[in-house]
């Protein structure tokens, strides 16, 4: 596993869904279509432009899908594609491996607060 192949690999996930930001976006993605307030109202510390352009990114990797309906006041969805549900494997991987982070360390220390 510390091959070449095996980092560059690694590499190219992170600069796909790495970050702050993108992994979150992507579990509230993973419930179904949300609309951009309704990720803002999720992710309440992210701030209008980091999740526009957050949104964007991953959109532009053909993660997720932007449907936009022409009606007032416009009304803009997302939702995983067929090839960004594929990421709710890497998710769940990350989300055992933080629980047991969590009890590893203690939640208070971990947990952000």
């Amino acid at each position: 596993m510390g091959d070449q192949q095996f980092k560059h690999a690694v590499e190219i996930t992170l600069k796909v869904i790495g970050g702050k930001w993108k992994p979150v976006i992507l579990c509230h993605l993973t419930e179904g279509v949300k609309r951009f307030g309704e990720l803002k109202r999720d992710m309440p510390d992210i701030t209008q432009k980091m999740l526009t352009q957050q949104l964007r990114e991953l959109e532009q990797d053909g993660i997720i899908d932007r449907k936009v309906y022409t009606q007032v006041p416009p009304k803009v969805e997302y939702s995983l594609t067929d090839y960004g549900s594929t990421i709710k494997e890497v998710l769940n991987v990350m989300s055992r491996w933080g629980v047991k982070h969590q009890r590893r360390s203690g939640s208070a220390a971990t947990d952000g607060r």
